[in-house]
C-alpha cells in the first residue's frame, strides 16, 4: 500500500521545493547563543544568530545552567508520569506559584508546551452554546485549539476593533452563553502588539472573557517584563494568559496557563493535553525558577534588547529595506517572493548571519519575509554587521 502513497508524498515534496517553499533545518553544534556554529555545505562555521527566540540571552546563562545541574541531582531526569498519577513534585508547584505572582494571576497550570496549553483551553471551557472570537492572525496553536472545541467560531481582522465589536455583537445576539475573545499579545510573524486595552473595553461591554497568548512578550515587554497586559495596564482585566518557557524565559520548553483560579482548577480536571501528557521535566521547572529570579534584576537586559532593536530597525530603514513598523524585537524584513526570501537567507548565511526565510503556509502567499529577531546578547557591532550583510546580500541578489 505504501508504495503508491510514497509516490504521492514525493510528488508533493517536489512541488514544495519547486515553489521555493522547502524549509531546510540547519544543524548547530554549539549551545544556543548570540553566536552559534551552523553546519552549511557540510562544514560548521561560526555565525551571528538572528533567528532565535532567545530575547534576553538566557538560553546559555551560567546561572540557569548551574540551576539545571543542581536540579538533576535533586529531582532526577524525568517524571515518567502525568501530573494526577505520580508526576507532581514540589518544584512544579513552586514554579506555578511563582508564575502566578509574576503575571498577576490567581493560579497557573504547567503544560509540556504552549501549543498544548492552547490546545487544552477551549475544549475545556467552551461548549456548543458558547462563542470564541479570535484574531485572524492568531498563532496556529490557538487555531488548532479552537478547532477541538464545539464552540461557535468568529474571526475578526487583525487588531481591527470595529470588526471585533461586530463579531461580539453577532455572538451576543446569537445567544452565546459564554464569550471568549482570544488574541496573541505579539503576533509572531509581524511583531505587531495587540491593542489589549481596547480589547478589554469591548469585552467588558459585551460581557466576554479575554485570553492572551503572550509567548513573544513575557520576560521583556512591559516595565517589569510581565508582558503585554502590563504594557497596556490591563493585568487585572485579562482572564487567561498562555505562554511558553521556551523563548525569553530560558529557551528550553514547556508552557503554562495563568488564569482565574476556577479556570485553572477545571483545566486540571478536564484539559486533555494536561491529563494525558507527561509532566514537564523537573530540570526545566527548576531552571525556570532561576530565570524568574534573574528577571527581577533584568532591567539592563531589557534596555539592551530595546537598544539593539531600535538600532537594527533604524539602520535597515535607512538602507531602504521594507521593515514592518513597530518597536518589538521581531523585525520582519519583507521580501514578497518565497524563492527570493530563501535565496536571501542563504546569501546572509554565507556572510556569517544566520536568519530564516518564512513563506507559505507560515505566512500568506506573496508575503515571504526574513524574520529577524534581536537579542540582548547581541552587541552593537553584531547588529551593525547584520545590517551590512543584508546590504551586501541584496546587492548580489539583485545584481
Amino acid at each position: 500500500m505504501f508504495d503508491s502513497v510514497r509516490d504521492d508524498l514525493r510528488a508533493t515534496l517536489d512541488e514544495i521545493r519547486a515553489a521555493g517553499l522547502h524549509k531546510p533545518e540547519r544543524v548547530i553544534d554549539t549551545p544556543q547563543s548570540a553566536t552559534v556554529n551552523v553546519t552549511a555545505g557540510g562544514r560548521p562555521g561560526e555565525v551571528l544568530n538572528f533567528c532565535a527566540n532567545n530575547y534576553l540571552g538566557l538560553a546559555d546563562h551560567p546561572d540557569v545552567i548551574a540551576a539545571a545541574h543542581t536540579a538533576l541531582d535533586r529531582w532526577g531526569y524525568g517524571m515518567a508520569s502525568v501530573r494526577f498519577i505520580c508526576g507532581t513534585q514540589a518544584v512544579h508547584k513552586e514554579l506555578e506559584a511563582r508564575l502566578s505572582a509574576f503575571l498577576g494571576q490567581e493560579d497557573t497550570i504547567l503544560y509540556s508546551s504552549c501549543f498544548d496549553a492552547n490546545g487544552g483551553v477551549f475544549e475545556t471551557l467552551l461548549g456548543p452554546e458558547d462563542a470564541v472570537i479570535s484574531d485572524a492572525l492568531n498563532h496556529a496553536s490557538i487555531i488548532d485549539g479552537i478547532r477541538l472545541s464545539k464552540a461557535r467560531r468568529f474571526r475578526y481582522a487583525n487588531r481591527d476593533m470595529a470588526d471585533l465589536e461586530r463579531q461580539l455583537k453577532e455572538a451576543s445576539e446569537g445567544g452565546a452563553r459564554r464569550k471568549l475573545v482570544v488574541t496573541d499579545g505579539v503576533f509572531s510573524m509581524d511583531g505587531y502588539v495587540a491593542p489589549l486595552r481596547e480589547i478589554c473595553d469591548l469585552a467588558d461591554r459585551y460581557d466576554a472573557m479575554v485570553m492572551v497568548d503572550d509567548s513573544h512578550a513575557v520576560g521583556f515587554v512591559g516595565a517589569g517584563g510581565r508582558g503585554t497586559p502590563e504594557l497596556h495596564g490591563v493585568m487585572d482585566r485579562v482572564d487567561i494568559i498562555t505562554g511558553t518557557l521556551g523563548k525569553a524565559l530560558g529557551g528550553a520548553s514547556g508552557g503554562y496557563v495563568a488564569a482565574r483560579a476556577e479556570i485553572v482548577a477545571l483545566l486540571r480536571q478536564r484539559s486533555r493535553p494536561y491529563l494525558f501528557s507527561n509532566t514537564l521535566a523537573p530540570v526545566i521547572a527548576a531552571a525556570s525558577l532561576k530565570v524568574l529570579d534573574l528577571l527581577e534584576s533584568a532591567g539592563d537586559l531589557r534596555v539592551k534588547l530595546a537598544e539593539n532593536t531600535a538600532l537594527f530597525r533604524r539602520r535597515m530603514t535607512e538602507e531602504g529595506f521594507d521593515i514592518l513598523p513597530g518597536d518589538h524585537a521581531i523585525a520582519p524584513v519583507m521580501i514578497g517572493d518565497a524563492s527570493k526570501a530563501g535565496r536571501m537567507a542563504e546569501l546572509l548565511l554565507e556572510r556569517g548571519v544566520y536568519v530564516v526565510g518564512f513563506s507559505y503556509p507560515v505566512v500568506p502567499q506573496g508575503q515571504a519575509r526574513i524574520r529577524v529577531q534581536l537579542s540582548a546578547a547581541h552587541s552593537t557591532d553584531d547588529v551593525n554587521r547584520a545590517v551590512d550583510a543584508f546590504v551586501s546580500a541584496r546587492a548580489e541578489l539583485e545584481g
